[in-house]
């Protein structure tokens, strides 16, 4: 598993009021301060590497190289767990909200790294334009840049924390974690490839339970640099 470093600092997380196409949970526009650098999978987890760390498949006959599809948040949180008694440390997990979008932004402040339309979004994204109506094996595309490839697109991708609409009205500036209050949604990010393109844009925000398991949700694995 390949990772890449993503710098700590302060974004712009969310989408302003009045941008086409955004939602009521994307805002307000906060700032975010993440204090501390965290590597992220350049890839989303494979079909190749869920068989291999935990010693079955996900089912759907799908090559070595798609993204590992159908986890649910308990299964995704199972395989960190898993990855981290393979190697005999505690330091993989799931990326939070914040880390997530800082990473997809890479460094923007566009509704996607690559600018404010999508028209470009073919040459980073499978989505319902590109995608033929089903995920594709990882890599294929362009990396955005800070390295990472479909980060927006392919499969949908877990996030550490609990889902609230209204959470960015009261989120923390500093390493926010989502709400801590028992909330029993997950937030789920990145777009997949039977959706259209206004989803893939870096601010969307979706969520689902920790049990579900929908064949165009993956995830992809973090750890914070030391």
């Amino acid at each position: 598993m390949r990772f890449a470093l993503v710098p700590d600092g302060t974004f712009s997380m969310g989408s302003p009021e009045g941008r086409p196409f955004s939602f009521r949970d994307e805002m307000p526009v906060h700032q975010v301060r993440l204090t501390r650098p965290f590597y992220l999978g350049v890839f989303e987890v494979t079909e190749e590497q869920w068989d291999l760390v935990m010693g079955e498949s996900t089912g759907g006959n799908r090559p070595p190289g798609a993204p590992a599809q159908s986890v649910s948040y308990d299964r995704a949180m199972a395989f960190v767990a898993a990855m981290n008694r393979m190697e005999g440390t505690m330091r993989y997990r799931l990326p939070t909200e914040a880390e997530w979008e800082r990473a997809a932004r890479g460094g923007s402040v566009s509704d996607y790294f690559f600018g404010d339309g999508p028209e470009e979004l073919a040459k980073f994204a499978w989505y319902n334009g590109n995608s033929g109506g089903s995920a594709r094996p990882v890599g294929q595309l362009l990396p955005n840049p800070y390295g990472l490839f479909d980060i927006l697109g392919n499969v949908f991708e877990w996030t550490s924390d609990a889902y609230d609409e209204f959470y960015y009205e009261v989120s923390p500036m500093v390493d926010p974690v989502g709400p801590q209050d028992g909330r029993q949604l997950r937030s789920v990010r990145g777009c997949a490839f039977d959706m259209d393109y206004f989803p893939c844009r870096s601010a969307d925000r979706g969520n689902l339970t920790p049990h579900e398991k929908l064949p165009n949700q993956g995830f992809r694995v973090a750890y914070t640099a030391e």
